[in-house]
């Protein structure tokens, strides 16, 4: 079998919702070179039923069942079972455009990248979001050449820069894509690169637990990262996987 040039890792717990959009973005790309490998949480939900629905649309498409939930723990396993010669990382609640990845690669090639931070767009959303999220934004290429930060729910990467730097840290609770990037960014700063095309997601973890309250928990977590270290002992606590 031909190797894929990308391997797409999506991340789920009970995500039957929104799971079937993102998978039908990935069947509707300009450019399909790429295998999905699913990676499932011990959902309780009919999340893996939708995934096996939708894996006719793909050439490429492998679920896995996991018995141990974990964010880091899940991308883990995809990058071990990954084939392709890049890795791009999904939460299930991300929207792409139908030219995302054909942009976003061409991209990487350009820079010689190995890691691919990917901003947000607020495309559709309130004026209070696209100002938030142009901030955010401004954040994350402002800090790229000396502190970088990322959004784990669209992350590109390679397989030698995930072994290399021991993939995702299992041990941390929040910003443990921050840190991916960062532990990247020691190896050589020039392989990390902020691509171009940006991705949409779900705003309801903004929306279920605040706009604001939810911003300055990661404000606090990054300023604390920058000047004491990684987040290893809950010194600012938060729940994943708790929405309504």
């Amino acid at each position: 079998m031909t190797e894929p040039a990308l391997s797409i890792i999506i991340i789920t717990l009970n995500e039957q919702q929104r799971l079937p959009f993102l998978l039908e973005d990935l069947a509707a790309q300009s450019w399909v070179n790429f295998e999905v490998i699913h990676v499932d949480s011990n959902s309780d939900d009919e999340t893996l039923a939708r995934s096996r629905e939708a894996s006719a649309f793909f050439a490429n498409y492998r679920i896995v069942e996991m018995k141990k939930r974990g964010v880091s723990l899940g991308r883990n396993v995809g990058a071990n079972l990954a084939r392709g010669k890049r890795l791009l990382f999904l939460d299930a609640d991300t929207r792409l455009s139908p030219e995302f990845l054909e942009r976003a690669v061409q991209s990487l090639d350009q820079s010689a990248a190995e890691v691919g931070v990917v901003c947000m767009s607020a495309e559709g959303l309130g004026l209070h979001y696209r100002i938030g999220f142009a901030l955010f934004n401004a954040g994350i290429r402002a800090t790229s050449r000396f502190f970088p930060t990322a959004i784990g729910a669209c992350l590109f990467s390679t397989p030698s820069m995930h072994r290399q730097i021991g993939g995702f840290d299992e041990q941390l609770n929040l910003c443990e894509d921050c840190n991916y990037v960062l532990k990247a960014h020691h190896i050589e700063k020039r392989k990390v690169a902020v691509l171009e095309p940006k991705f949409r997601f779900d705003p309801r973890r903004l929306q279920q637990d605040g706009f604001f309250t939810t911003g300055l928990v990661y404000l606090r977590a990054n300023v604390r990262r920058f000047f004491v270290g990684e987040l290893r002992n809950q010194e600012i606590p938060y729940a994943f996987g708790h929405y309504r």
